[in-house]
């Protein structure tokens, strides 16, 4: 366990500083009468991580999380179980978002992974997987004008219904 912890840390501070790196292609500051820059979301999300990774090895180092103390298998069949299960599910939802869209996989994801893996109550449940996508939409299509995948199916029956409506109250 131990050392696995390292490791993932390791990686990941390399891949956040690779995010930064080619994040840093695209403007990262705040551009004037447009918003963000492209590349502003993934590079100071990689900034984050980066911190988050010298913290983690940092804490290593001196020994001060549970996983560094121990010596345990890194992951015993239930582990590899639930991992198979979050990756295939997880891959399944991002095969979805073509067909899908956005709003309507991650809700789906976020359902299946909070019932089924969680065994969390049907109210905690249906409140987050109706919420996500109200909220994403806002926060995404309102907020950032950022126009995420609606999908195949989303184009025409989701937009008529809920965006288009959405987009003429707020826009």
């Amino acid at each position: 366990m131990r050392l696995a912890e390292l490791i993932m840390a390791v990686v990941m501070a390399c891949f956040s500083a690779y995010l930064m790196w080619k994040s840093a292609e695209l403007p990262v500051g705040w551009i004037k009468g447009s918003g963000p820059g492209g590349g502003a979301f993934p590079f100071w999300l990689g900034a984050g991580m980066l911190l988050c990774c010298a913290w983690i090895i940092v804490r290593w180092a001196r020994r001060l999380s549970p996983p560094s103390q121990s010596t345990e298998a890194y992951m015993d069949r239930r582990s590899l179980q639930l991992f198979l299960i979050g990756a295939g599910s997880l891959t399944v939802m991002i095969g979805l978002i073509h067909i899908l869209g956005v709003y309507v996989s991650v809700p789906l994801y976020l359902i299946f992974y909070l019932r089924w893996i969680g065994h969390h109550a049907w109210p905690l449940t249906g409140g987050v997987g109706l919420l996500t996508p109200v909220v994403t939409f806002f926060f995404f299509e309102i907020g950032l004008k950022i126009e995420l995948p609606k999908g195949l199916a989303g184009k025409h029956f989701l937009n008529e219904l809920i965006y288009y409506p959405l987009y003429d109250i707020f826009l």
